[in-house]
């Protein structure tokens, strides 16, 4: 009652603080009353301690500003006419309709900086617009811009859409990811921001390839320029609790050099290992229309790296990116990471099977340790031709204890699984571009990829384990090794050819071949407690196998444009060799016919409607290929299927999205749906919780469905926001020598209001709230989550910074009847002085001290409630310097 009582007195607060505002309104025409879009309206208070106001006309030339009752001095202008000025001091809510004329060439011209520019595919923020001048990082810079939204793993989206790549002064920062830039760059050095829609690296294919790239570019200030910039911060909390962090950079015409260095444990991972793995370098967007998916099998040992929740943790972070133009034709540009962690993890988890339920717990201790170089060359010979040299390589080890207790009815069982895995990767890519002529260009790469992996397990049980399925030696205790390695060598060649026949038809052509070798070798055994090895290869364990595939295709699409429609259709016909060497060696020959149909109308400039149709093919790895058993963990036993082939799928797409600066309402929605028309799925059996996994070919097996939607409109100074979300798919599945449809039905709401005053805290309340429902076999789960949120930001007194974030969970899993309600608070205050270098900062995490979160999850053959335990409360004190 207490927490409602705080919410609706906070709206009220808002609310009764618009009160002094007025609504300046009207239509922006040309002489001949015909309506200018996308017109700029300024409104520069006469005092000096006010805010500067604006607007940007809609199609209908509309625009509408929230003023307060002072005088202003507006400005109106638009390209090719002449700007006009004049005085308004408004009581009331008013409409005024202005003309503009056109511009006379002998007037001198008049520079007006516009918060935000508008041109075709590119937003230009001003962000001294926006800002205060008390944000630290860019992410806080980002998140007071209209349309932009950060979330917390460092993802950026613009109107809805996600942001690809990073630049700096035009530059990949560290590889183009969004997080490592959201979180170190200074907001006190930026000067605009750039969001780039339809991006290309080739500036000359932008609008060649169609693509759904976005990229911002953060542009810095003058005085950032020849001239070294940063801050180091370090911290020390209770219970022993630490935290390093420096950011170092140097810009110039010709030479950047970032660092960014990271000590702690309070858990805070500047790069996970996921993001390791997605560091993958690659070719340009242009070369990956058309080529075929290759499925790998997640491996359970990643996601034992990826726990965000620990009980203890400790970070070590290092990465430096380092641009230079040798001269204007060459750009070198490379960037090294390091990283080091190590976690504790433990996990109470409730697992509902078929026939039985299982609790389960899992103490962890997980050790990683990456690194990844790359360098790139640059080289324009000329303002219509491109080369581009990439090297990637990466190198990580990774190690993992778990100890498990297991009780099913009243039969309890304990088991000790050791991994380590030593992961290499190396990858050489060239890729040409040349504009020959205004209707023919022509683009080229070729491709080099190598990846070895080296995952290998040990489980130790004084329980009998896996009974039944593997030939044991019965023993007080028993020990179990997996020895794996897999190699994956790739070559790739793609020509691509732009023929432009004129402004609205082009004709695109591509031929390319791709050829993957993958060896996967597999070595199962139990060591006695005597030293002796009892290998299991005579009982049908142990893989040695040889995957080939080549994959030549070529296709050719046509597009065109009648008016506000684009349309762009085609096909690419793939010819598949592909070669198995086991115990028998099988060779298969398939074509596959892959069409493709894109429909857009630009209704507007921020009203787009698109439709997708794909017919898409895939291929699984090695591993599922080879045809003998392996221990995939302590109660699971995996052996593939040498007859799988391609799977085949449809993929629908819907888009529909709206900007609109006139009645400050901005639309974003996309469905999806997927069905397979020829996959590969498991098939378990299962012997108490030892499961039996293999895989076959099914027709129709899956059919997949996703509605993403957001609604935010301003109203007055207060942005209220509407998110929905809903997943869904049914898939066929054989268990147990049974077909069995498994579903899996998600829906989330996310309703939130937040106050854009300028002389009053950021205050943003809301309300999420996600369903489950999961059907497998005969059982079936409802888990309901409702969280209410409260997240202040208050900037006063010249200096101060205080942020409070506030989260109540409530979480029902509705089959057992089980409800856990539980309240994650984190706030800081943090000071610097206007003049000084130094800066301060008190900061409390997990305020009330919870034990651990809750969440479930859902597989093909299991429903699992989770609590994860956390961190304990955390108070930290910090000393920061600016450079």
């Amino acid at each position: 009652m207490m927490r409602t009582q705080i919410v609706l007195l906070l709206l009220l607060i808002c609310h009764f603080s618009g009160f002094s505002q007025v609504t300046f309104s009207g239509v922006v025409k040309d002489s001949l009353q015909k309506p200018l879009p996308y017109a700029n309206v300024i409104a520069q208070p006469q005092d000096s301690l006010k805010r500067m106001k604006f607007s940007i006309t809609d199609e209908q030339g509309r625009y509408r500003l929230e003023l307060e009752n002072v005088a202003y001095q507006v400005t109106v202008s638009y390209m090719g006419y002449a700007s006009y000025h004049f005085e308004i001091d408004t009581k009331e809510n008013t409409i005024r309709n202005i003309i503009l004329k056109e511009q006379d060439n002998r007037l001198d011209e008049v520079v007006i900086e516009l918060p935000i520019t508008v041109k075709q595919d590119t937003i230009i923020y001003h962000t001294d617009k926006f800002v205060t001048r008390d944000e630290r990082k860019l992410k806080n810079v980002l998140k007071k811009l209209p349309g932009v939204e950060v979330e917390k793993n460092g993802t950026v989206t613009v109107n809805g859409k996600k942001v690809t790549t990073m630049l700096v002064e035009g530059k990949k920062f560290f590889g183009g990811g969004s997080k490592l830039a959201v979180d170190n760059i200074p907001a006190n050095a930026i000067d605009k921001i750039e969001v780039l829609d339809n991006y290309n690296e080739v500036a000359f294919l932008k609008n060649l390839v169609e693509n759904e790239e976005m990229a911002m570019n953060v542009l810095l200030k003058e005085d950032k320029k020849d001239f070294a910039f940063g801050d180091i911060e370090a911290g020390k909390g209770n219970q022993d609790f630490y935290r390093a962090h420096s950011n170092l950079f140097y810009y110039s015409p010709k030479t950047n050099i970032n660092f960014i260095g990271n000590l702690n444990n309070t858990a805070e991972k500047v790069l996970t290992y996921k993001d390791y793995f997605e560091f993958q370098g690659g070719l340009n967007e242009a070369f990956k229309n058309g080529s075929t998916v290759f499925n790998t099998i997640n491996n359970d040992f990643l996601q034992l790296l990826e726990n965000k929740n620990v009980i203890k943790s400790q970070n070590q972070f290092a990465a430096i990116n380092i641009s230079q133009e040798i001269n204007n034709k060459l750009n070198v540009q490379g960037y090294g990471i390091f990283s080091n962690t190590k976690d504790e993890t433990y996990n109470q988890s409730l697992n509902q099977y078929n026939t039985f339920n299982e609790l389960k717990d899992e103490l962890g201790q997980a050790q990683s340790t990456f690194a990844i170089g790359n360098l790139n060359f640059k080289y324009l010979p000329n303002l219509r031709e491109q080369w581009d040299f990439k090297t990637q390589f990466k190198k990580s080890h990774a190690e993992n204890e778990n100890i498990i207790n297991s009780l099913v009815d009243t039969t309890n069982s304990r088991y000790l699984t050791l991994q380590n895995m030593d992961v290499s990767f190396f990858s050489q890519n060239i890729e040409w571009h040349k504009k020959a002529s205004k209707n023919h260009t022509f683009s080229f790469a070729a491709d080099f990829v190598f990846d070895k992996n080296n995952p290998n397990s040990f489980w130790e049980t004084p329980d009998p384990i896996l009974e039944g399925l593997i030939p044991v030696v019965e023993e007080p205790i028993y020990r179990l090794n997996q020895i794996m390695e897999t190699k994956n060598t790739n070559f790739n060649v793609y020509f691509k050819h732009y023929w432009v026949l004129n402004r609205f038809n082009h004709i695109y052509s591509s031929i390319a071949n791709t050829y993957l070798n993958q060896k996967f070798y597999t070595n199962d055994s139990q060591e006695l407690l005597d030293g002796t090895i009892n290998d299991f290869s005579s009982s049908g364990f142990g893989n040695d196998l040889v995957f080939n595939l080549n994959d030549f295709f070529f296709g050719i699409h046509y597009k065109f444009r009648v008016g506000i429609f684009t349309f762009n259709q085609g096909a690419f016909l793939h010819i598949y060799h592909w070669k198995l060497d086991q115990q028998t060696n099988i060779v298969k020959n398939k074509v596959v016919l892959l069409p493709s149909f894109l429909a857009k109308i630009d209704i507007t400039n921020s009203k787009r409607l698109q439709f997708n149709y794909n017919l898409k093919t895939s291929f699984s790895d090695a591993s599922t290929f080879a045809n003998r058993f392996n221990l995939q963990s302590y109660n699971s036993v995996f052996k593939g299927n040498e007859n799988l082939e391609n799977e085949l799928y449809h993929v629908f797409r819907l888009g529909y999205r709206r900007l609109g600066n006139f009645r400050g309402i901005s639309v974003y929605a996309n469905a999806s749906y997927t069905k397979k028309l020829h996959g590969a799925e498991n098939t378990v059996n299962y012997q108490d919780t030892n499961q039996y996994v293999s895989v076959m070919m099914l027709d129709n097996p899956t059919e997949s469905w996703q509605v993403r939607g957001h609604i935010q409109k301003k109203i007055k100074k207060i942005n209220f926001g509407l998110g929905l979300n809903y997943n869904g798919s049914k898939y066929l599945q054989q268990i147990d020598n049974t077909f069995e449809t498994n579903e899996n039905n998600q829906a989330s709401i996310n309703v939130s209001a937040k106050t854009l005053y300028t002389n009053f805290p950021t205050i943003e309340v809301g309300y999420k709230s996600s369903i489950g429902n999961y059907t497998s076999s005969n059982i079936k789960s409802e888990f309901v989550t409702n969280e209410p949120f409260l997240n202040i930001d208050y900037d006063f007194l010249k200096g101060f910074i205080f942020s409070f974030d506030y989260s109540m969970y409530n979480y029902k899993n509705k089959f057992f009847n089980q409800n856990n309600t539980y309240d994650i608070v984190n706030t800081s205050l943090y000071y610097k002085h206007e003049n000084s270098a130094w800066s301060f900062k008190l900061e409390a995490r997990n305020v009330f001290d919870v034990a651990f979160r809750r969440q479930n999850s859902f597989s093909s053959y299991i429903i699992s409630d989770t609590k994860t335990y956390i961190l304990p409360r955390i108070i930290m004190f910090s000393v920061g310097y600016n450079l």
